[in-house]
């Protein structure tokens, strides 16, 4: 603190005042990019990597959650391949290290090769990832234990519900590696963003750019909703914001 600064508060202090020194705001009480992500619309991220790039970024439709969810963060991808074998968990043990080596607010994007059939994640998975702090789960296969998933609110996407294991059927192929995640390629670090629409994927080069353009697009589309309401045009609507 400067010497003019002591000075102010020693002759400030007999008068019974507390004064404290004014600060730059921290780091941490500006909002992140990631933040601006769990707040933005899917629809309209897919929509901004369409306009911006012409590439389709969202995940096929059968990608589904368990429950109503919103999340967002930076991919950890886990690839799992089919394999016959009787090594039991051993067979899967760079699967479970993932979960325990992911940064806290990661997404665990799984990918079983032909695995619909088979659960890629249960109870004590998610349990794993619900308190390691992850922000949800995506996988390419099916998923199991759905009574302690959802007891435990940790969101996760899967291609289906089903009783089945991986165990001793498939074999831990790579972490961090790009997946193919129903039809969209992931690489480690892109950002994945899910709500009620679907999954989306934004890689890491377009992230500024992209969210950018979805936060336009959800500022014009929320505009219209109540011009619609009160003119009962959709037609004028679109006229007017240029946007359907």
């Amino acid at each position: 603190m400067k010497k003019a600064s002591l000075c102010l508060l020693a002759a400030l202090a007999p008068a019974g005042l507390l004064l404290v020194p004014l600060r730059a705001p921290a780091a941490a009480e500006t909002p992140s990019m990631m933040d601006s992500y769990r707040l933005v619309e899917v629809a309209s991220l897919s929509d901004a990597m369409e306009q911006l790039y012409g590439q389709k970024a969202y995940m096929g439709h059968q990608m589904r959650p368990l429950a109503p969810v919103k999340f967002a963060g930076p991919a950890v991808t886990v690839l799992l391949k089919r394999d016959e074998n009787t090594e039991g968990s051993k067979a899967l043990q760079g699967m479970l290290d993932a979960i325990d080596e992911a940064p806290a607010g990661s997404v665990y994007v799984m990918v079983l090769e032909n695995g619909a059939d088979f659960a890629g994640i249960g109870g004590l998975m998610s349990t794993a990832m619900k308190f390691r702090g992850l922000a949800g789960a995506v996988v390419d296969g099916g998923v199991r234990d759905t009574p302690q998933i959802l007891k435990l609110q940790f969101p996760v996407f899967s291609l289906g519900v089903v009783p089945s294991t991986t165990i001793n059927h498939f074999r831990f192929a790579g972490v961090n590696v790009p997946v193919q995640c129903a039809g969209v390629t992931v690489h480690a670090g892109d950002i994945v963003a899910a709500d009620s629409d679907g999954v989306v994927v934004v890689p890491q080069a377009h992230a500024a750019d992209v969210l950018k353009k979805a936060q336009q697009l959800d500022e014009t589309e929320h505009s219209m909703y109540p011009f619609i309401e009160k003119y009962r045009s959709i037609r004028e609507a679109v006229a007017k914001f240029g946007r359907l």
